[in-house]
């Protein structure tokens, strides 16, 4: 098993999220979060021109079999578009998961 974590552009969310539902993946988490990375946009801010010390994003995180990841990668590269501070994902091996309430472990938690 692999968890996949994108950080990506608040208004890649929708496109993102309709694209992993198209290919059955419809378990995620979502959450707002703030960084920058190696370049910092400027944005207007009342017409003023500033750079922010951290940005707005989005992070959404999946747990899929080691077989399904480079189908979410491929999915999630379709719907953001190819632009500085678009996306960046993060694969990790992860050891295990647990479903609480049945206590089922590994891929049937899934």
């Amino acid at each position: 098993m692999k968890m996949i974590v994108a950080i990506i552009a608040n208004e890649r969310l929708d496109e993102v999220r309709e694209g992993l539902l198209g290919v059955q993946v419809a378990h995620m988490t979502v959450s707002r979060v703030t960084g920058h990375g190696r370049l910092r946009d400027a944005e207007l801010y009342r017409g003023v021109e500033f750079v922010p010390d951290l940005t707005p994003k989005i992070r959404v995180e999946l747990v899929v079999p080691s077989t399904e990841v480079e189908r979410v990668i491929r999915t999630i590269l379709e719907n953001v578009r190819d632009e500085h501070g678009d996306a960046k994902l993060f694969v990790v091996p992860l050891e295990e998961v647990v479903r609480v309430c049945t206590g089922e472990r590994g891929i049937d938690a899934l």
